[in-house]
């Protein structure tokens, strides 16, 4: 029997084995967010660590941006503090950072497809309960495979709700193998 996307992608990104037994992953994409990304540019202060690879990671702001007003400083002084704490951390960290009023700024599970910087086969890492959206396109974390003819009949933005919502049934992403609407047949899942 063939082996799943999972496997594929998994073996391809395979780094070492640790003595744990764990495997060590390369990751291809990093996003980064206002939320949960302040505790983990403290620690790399704290161990005198930069930022390994910082062109495969970008960072946006999306869960504390006002819908009415979004003049700063925002009238929320912990949104704001927020807010100056992620342009703080890239500009440090040298991590690209799509800010308030650019084009490319935007909710954080959805730029990467937008912007065409989430792609298959890659292994994706983003501290944001949605970031299974990226499976549509193939990539991967903790899975649930979708497939069959209703998925495979689907247009990429219904792929994209699809893997999204593995979230909520426990999976930590929802892939789809790439096809002809991903416009990638290399990493076919069988």
């Amino acid at each position: 029997m063939g082996k799943t996307l999972l496997d594929k992608v998994w073996d391809l990104h395979t780094v070492r084995t640790l003595p744990s037994g764990q495997d060590q992953l390369f990751v291809g994409l990093h996003l980064v967010h206002e939320v949960t990304s302040p505790q983990a540019f403290q620690m790399l202060r704290e161990r005198g660590l930069k930022v390994r690879f910082a062109n495969r990671t970008v960072a946006t702001v999306d869960h504390i941006v006002p819908a009415d007003d979004q003049r700063r400083p925002f009238h929320d002084t912990l949104a704001e503090q927020m807010m100056a704490a992620l342009e703080k951390n890239a500009a440090e960290f040298g991590i690209p950072f799509f800010h308030l009023g650019t084009e490319d700024q935007g909710i954080v599970h959805v730029v990467g497809p937008e912007l065409g910087l989430s792609q298959p086969g890659m292994i994706i890492a983003c501290g944001d309960s949605h970031t299974s959206t990226h499976g549509a396109l193939g990539a991967i974390g903790y899975a649930y495979e979708y497939g069959g003819p209703t998925i495979e009949s689907l247009p990429m933005e219904s792929r994209l709700t699809v893997c999204n919502m593995s979230i909520e049934g426990g999976a930590r992403f929802g892939y789809v193998c790439p096809d002809e609407v991903t416009d990638i047949r290399e990493l076919r899942c069988w």
